[in-house]
């Protein structure tokens, strides 16, 4: 009797994970991420192949995505606040998948019927098909912004209630699916395209947008029907207090009074809900100008501004597996496969990251957990900066780092194969790696790829701490707005690097962007040891045994500015 009633309520326990809303939004976040990683990978290899092997439809659709999300992303965010969450992840998600589809039956008549495209009107109704995937494919993107907001800075929140430790968890599980995701989804659809034709890829990924959009949507609901605090939004501010669990609160020695400040700046106020409502057209036409600029201020107000300041800034590195990365290992003479090999030792290193997060985050705290992974990633890049000084490096500061911009602007076409820039290669075919001259050593590179593999840990384990302090720190009617413009900030920084690239675009200057990217990066995180160091004070650099729990309070002290 007893075996029997410990198997039925394991069994029990086991069905009620199944069917708990916190496994319902796994599968619902692991069926969205696979349809976006899917699609990612895929248009740009679609614009590639439409424009005849030319980077100049990716380079466009990429500036036009970025740019939008950098002058939208407040603007989303206030739209999440502001309307009911079910209706906001429905909608988003009926729109991103709509557009997915859509995107992927127009590419689909493109490949089919180019040559007779070509030929209507010299090729105008071609560019216009460009224009429609790219205006298109931009929709779709702005919407999985609204949905990552919505689902992954919000609904995660609400179902892990009120336990911090709750939250870590689901938080690094998020992750995880995020980078399994990002190996295997664009295997599979590379495969595809690869094996069979662009055609039949296109197709597959609509027909995949289809049947997900018809799962997420009924997961969605699912989780919204056993996540009753969900039809609850908070309408004012003042009744908000910080996302912090009470048994967490206890540990830490905070009264109740302490535990229930509220930790945003009261005078961040996006909207005022008793301010008269003017009308004309030109008051209703400046309101997102409106929104975008008091979004920005509610950001800068907050008191965790200098941690999202100091994420966003991790994201002016050329220290990534992207393709200027890709171009310059490609000059060093690594081949595709070697190439595969490292970015799934990468991946394997981010998701290490995830699992460290939660262990460390129990021993030491939320605000700690950042410090310590920070040191850990700025370590790991210190190999990077030994990569530009070792054998093998092509670093040279005597070769004028804007040679090549030069000559591009000036139209001149001679410069030898071996000096072509990162960008050329991108923009043309790439020699293949063993058509490259054999290098003396491999050293440099190798410590290069090491130091980025190695860095992946901290990196994700600081993303995710700042992150939950986010989750956290902001009050819920804010929660959109706030997500949305620290979204703007890490595209921002993320275009910074870019045009850095495009400033330096030669491999002899590679080992510059390094020591710039690695700069930048320690900024980052100084910002963040201030932030800590305010939070914290002397605290922030005693040991956290079990003991001395009551004595390191792992919340944030700053002061609120009146």
């Amino acid at each position: 009797m007893d075996n029997s009633g410990q198997k039925k309520t394991r069994c029990e326990s086991i069905q009620d994970f199944f069917t708990s809303a916190k496994f319902l939004i796994y599968m619902g976040h692991a069926l969205s991420t696979w349809g976006d990683r899917m699609w990612n990978f895929a248009v740009s290899v679609f614009l590639v192949e439409l424009y005849g092997n030319s980077l100049l439809l990716t380079a466009v659709y990429g500036l036009v995505v970025a740019g939008s999300v950098l002058l939208l992303g407040a603007i989303i965010g206030d739209w999440v606040d502001k309307n009911p969450r079910l209706k906001v992840a429905q909608t988003s998600l009926l729109v991103q998948n709509s557009c997915v589809i859509l995107c992927g039956v127009l590419l689909m008549l493109v490949f089919q019927f180019k040559e007779q495209l070509v030929e209507l009107y010299n090729g105008w109704i071609l560019t216009v098909c460009y224009i429609l995937v790219i205006t298109i494919a931009n929709i779709a993107n702005l919407a999985s912004t609204a949905t990552s907001i919505t689902i992954q800075r919000d609904w995660v929140v609400v179902v892990a209630g009120q336990d911090s430790s709750r939250l870590a968890d689901m938080n690094a599980t998020v992750r995880i699916i995020d980078q399994l995701t990002n190996i295997l989804a664009p295997m599979l659809v590379g495969a595809i395209m690869t094996f069979e034709s662009h055609f039949v890829g296109c197709g597959f990924i609509s027909g995949w947008n289809l049947c997900s959009m018809c799962v997420e949507y009924a997961l969605l609901w699912k989780v919204y029907q056993k996540t009753p605090a969900l039809a609850e939004k908070a309408g004012q501010k003042e009744q908000e207090l910080k996302q912090l669990s009470p048994s967490r609160d206890a540990e830490n020695g905070q009264s109740p009074e302490e535990s229930s400040q509220p930790l945003m700046n009261e005078t961040a106020v996006v909207t005022s809900p008793d301010s008269p409502k003017k009308e004309g057209c030109c008051y209703q036409a400046a309101e997102p100008l409106r929104t975008f600029k008091a979004g920005w201020v509610a950001y800068y107000n907050q008191n965790i501004f200098l941690a999202g300041l100091s994420l966003a800034f991790l994201y002016m590195t050329v220290l990534g597996f992207d393709c200027i990365t890709t171009g310059y290992a490609y000059t060093q003479g690594l081949s595709g496969s070697v190439l595969s090999l490292l970015m799934g030792a990468s991946a394997i290193s981010g998701i290490c990251g995830t699992v460290a997060f939660t262990w460390v985050r129990k021993k030491c705290g939320l605000i700690r957990t950042g410090f310590i992974s920070g040191v850990a990633q700025l370590s790991c890049l210190m190999l990077c900066v030994a990569s530009v000084f070792a054998p093998g490096s092509v670093f040279d500061l005597s070769v004028s780092p804007f040679q090549d911009l030069y000559t591009h602007l000036m139209g001149e076409q001679s410069l030898p194969e071996a000096d072509h820039s990162l960008i050329n290669m991108n923009v043309t075919t790439v020699a293949p790696a063993e058509e490259m001259p054999p290098l003396q050593s491999y050293m440099s590179v190798s410590l290069l790829f090491a130091g980025v593999i190695a860095a992946r840990v901290g990196l994700w384990s600081f993303d995710l701490t700042v992150t939950q302090l986010i989750q956290e720190n902001v009050i819920e009617s804010e929660r959109g707005v706030i997500n949305g413009v620290q979204n703007s900030m890490n595209y921002l920084l993320d275009l910074l690097h870019f045009v850095m690239v495009i400033l330096a675009p030669n491999p002899e200057a590679f080992g510059l962007l390094v020591i710039i990217s690695v700069s930048f990066v320690a900024l980052g995180h100084l910002m963040y040891f201030r932030f800590a160091f305010k939070s914290l004070g002397s605290r922030l650099f005693l040991c956290c045994s079990p003991e001395q729990k009551v004595e390191t309070v792992d919340s944030l002290s700053l002061p609120t500015t009146v």
